[in-house]
């Protein structure tokens, strides 16, 4: 079969309701684990993987990025904007960087020499596996379940095998992943030997641990400091590299649905990248190499635009060294110069920082705050849960909601599509391919919202629909109860939902 390329969420073509989208996120082609079981179903054009993130179009700051632009073509006769960059990346841009992250992050203390500019996290994850890790001597990558769901086919590229670790209320399991590791750490295999050459910039990881620490896709969760510093500790032990996605950290703000401040211009907890910094002697404790035990993997695409393909790596100073040293950009370069220098400007005059804090942090607050408070009057009575209620701070584009049993998140979604022309992602989708069978692996009673794409006064009109597909089937199941042709016809629609996935 061929698979099919998703590009955009196609409403009921029945419906005469706007199409209310709280599944973008993003459009691209999902896994072929999963886009191979669309083809036989009708409603397949309507479906898609918008697990990537898009900000609604009003939130770009496109005066900035402009008048950015204009200060980089006027500053030099021969401007290194269109030029090679170096492998780095541009300086004033990690100089800009390191000093936004060092007054935003507690127990930060950020130089550019720690800093790699690239061409976006997806992009800059390719190159992390490519420079650190091998296929024979790495073992495995365990990635927090539920998961962003498209760095899968960026993993499997490097021929890594995937391993899902579960979520509890504090984030990550590391009960769980110190027995895993110990496993794999005894089992038999090569422990020497790699099929990349010897490389005195790089170093080869024996595991590597993928997490979305702060307000995570699709968990929508945010991992203490107790389970972070744990989670440091755990990869040390066993010479693994958390990878961290950060792209969420500067989209926060309070949990509290009366605030009226959305603005917030210091996270509560520390990275990852810095608590391996500071931890029990830091990256350069005795008998340590250097190249540290975690790197952040960072993106302007939450904070300035996706079109911009432009991120940042931080670690240590040996470790950024090695991103830069990846093949690709040893050979053209840093990616995304041009935007790179556009983006050290708008940082430079402090107007980036303030469109965050000020137009996106605000803005963003605002719907989380309609399509919550929508929740607790809609969807909790039903039965529904939240992760992580009590939270003083929260932030993201994502809300992921476990329905009550027996409901399963691929009827639900496609019910909501034919009969409320609704878009939401079912559970299923961020499950991690392969290992599933294990509690808190599998999400077949789950769904994500986005509050980040739809227009802000469609966000509780999309619950109320919700709502009312999940009263729906709740009424059809309490009546199959005492009808056994309406449980075999409900049981007949279920099992519709789960060949589709």
């Amino acid at each position: 079969m061929v698979a099919l390329n998703f590009s955009e969420v196609v409403g009921s073509p029945s419906s005469s309701q706007k199409l209310i989208n709280l599944l973008r996120g993003h459009t691209a082609p999902l896994p072929a684990t999963h886009v191979l079981r669309f083809n036989t179903y009708p409603f397949v054009s309507w479906l898609t993987s918008s697990s990537r993130r898009w900000p609604n179009t009003s939130l770009l700051p496109t005066s900035i990025l402009e008048k950015a632009s204009q200060r980089v073509f006027h500053s030099a006769a021969i401007n290194p904007a269109l030029l090679y960059g170096p492998d780095d990346g541009d300086e004033k841009l990690r100089v800009q960087l390191a000093s936004w992250f060092t007054t935003f992050f507690p127990h930060c203390s950020s130089v550019k020499d720690r800093i790699c500019i690239t061409g976006g996290a997806s992009q800059n994850l390719a190159c992390l596996l490519q420079s650190f890790t091998d296929p024979l001597y790495t073992r495995n990558v365990f990635i927090v379940s539920p998961a962003y769901m498209l760095a899968f086919r960026i993993f499997q590229d490097s021929a890594l095998s995937l391993r899902a670790v579960p979520e509890d209320d504090e984030g990550i399991d590391v009960d769980f992943l110190q027995q895993e590791l110990k496993k794999s750490d005894k089992t038999a295999g090569n422990n020497d030997s790699c099929l990349k050459p010897d490389r005195p910039w790089g170093k080869v990881y024996r595991h590597v641990i993928y997490a979305v620490p702060a307000f995570s896709n699709p968990s929508s969760k945010t991992m203490t400091l107790k389970r972070r510093e744990e989670l440091v500790r755990l990869a040390r032990e066993h010479n693994a590299l958390i990878i961290a996605d950060d792209v969420y950290d500067f989209l926060q703000w309070p949990a509290s649905l009366t605030a009226e401040s959305l603005s917030l211009d210091k996270a509560i907890l520390p990275r990852l990248v810095d608590i391996d910094r500071y931890l029990d002697g830091g990256t350069e404790r005795e008998g340590a190499d250097g190249f540290g035990n975690a790197a952040s993997n960072g993106s302007f695409s939450k904070i300035a635009a996706p079109g911009i393909r432009t991120g940042w790596c931080e670690g240590t100073a040996k470790f950024a060294y090695g991103v830069s040293q990846t093949g690709s950009t040893r050979s053209g370069g840093a990616p995304s110069q041009l935007a790179a220098t556009f983006l050290a400007e708008a940082l430079e005059s402090g107007e980036l920082q303030r469109h965050v804090y000020e137009t996106l942090q605000p803005s963003y607050g605002i719907r989380y705050q309609r399509m919550v408070t929508a929740i607790n009057e809609e969807l909790i009575p039903l039965g529904v849960r939240l992760p992580q209620t009590d939270r003083d701070v929260v932030g993201g584009y994502f809300i992921w909601i476990t329905l009550p049993d027996p409901l399963k998140g691929a009827v639900v979604a496609q019910r909501c599509r034919d009969e409320e022309n609704l878009a939401v992602a079912q559970g299923e989708i961020f499950e991690v391919p392969g290992d599933t069978d294990r509690k808190g692996t599998h999400f077949e009673n789950a769904l994500r919202v986005c509050f980040a794409w739809e227009e802000e006064d469609m966000l509780a009109e999309g619950i109320r629909r919700l709502a009312r597909v999940i009263r729906k089937i709740q009424a059809e199941q309490n009546g199959s109860e005492k009808n056994p042709e309406a449980t075999s016809t409900a049981t007949a629609t279920e099992e519709t939902a789960k060949d589709f996935w």
